[in-house]
């Protein structure tokens, strides 16, 4: 199935029937593999990984209402920055959720992880794939929204949402410089 179809059907009949979330709440995201998502291996291409976290994370965004933040305020998020590992192939057909749950704020960003979940063979919940993302917050009329002014304005508890020390190392250590200073592709 095409990401878009996914997108609108995820957007318009699975968010608006999921339960409220608050802040710090796992949303789980239920898909498919489908036959567009594979590669050559005949198993989950690792950039449709990416891709149906996007929907994922819109599903969480829709369900703990600061996309009608967002809306109002003419905002929109983008990803800056995401791991992913991988532990088991998902396969044609294979049932599979993915749940997202924000980890917290630094100085500049949202952080989220996101997990890869089927059930295992006694019916307990285990991850397939793992990932970490950071994303920043944009202005539609120019500019970036500061975490202070995201937080004020969506109710947010910094303190009960605690990024883990190394989330943070891998955040600081993987940003490029900033829109107004030099970023050169020079290869040694």
């Amino acid at each position: 199935m095409h990401m878009l179809f996914r997108t609108v059907w995820h957007f318009l009949f699975v968010g608006p029937r999921g339960h409220r979330l608050g802040f710090g709440d796992v949303s789980r995201s239920r898909f498919r593999v489908w036959p567009t998502d594979l590669d050559l291996l005949r198993h989950m291409n690792n950039g449709k990984y990416l891709s149906v976290m996007d929907v994922a994370r819109f599903d969480l965004i829709q369900r703990n209402g600061v996309v009608g933040l967002f809306r109002r305020e003419g905002w929109y998020p983008v990803v800056v920055g995401q791991t992913i590992s991988y532990r088991r192939s998902l396969n044609p057909w294979m049932r599979f959720w993915i749940e997202s749950r924000i980890l917290g704020f630094d100085e500049q960003a949202v952080y989220m992880e996101q997990r890869f979940v089927r059930p295992d063979a006694e019916g307990r919940p285990e991850v397939y794939a793992r990932a970490i993302v950071r994303a920043r917050i944009l202005r539609r009329s120019g500019g970036v929204v500061p975490i202070d002014e995201l937080l004020e304005k969506s109710g947010a508890d910094p303190e009960e949402l605690r990024v883990p020390e190394e989330v943070l190392a891998w955040g600081a250590s993987t940003r490029l410089p900033s829109l107004r200073d030099d970023a050169l592709s020079v290869w040694e």
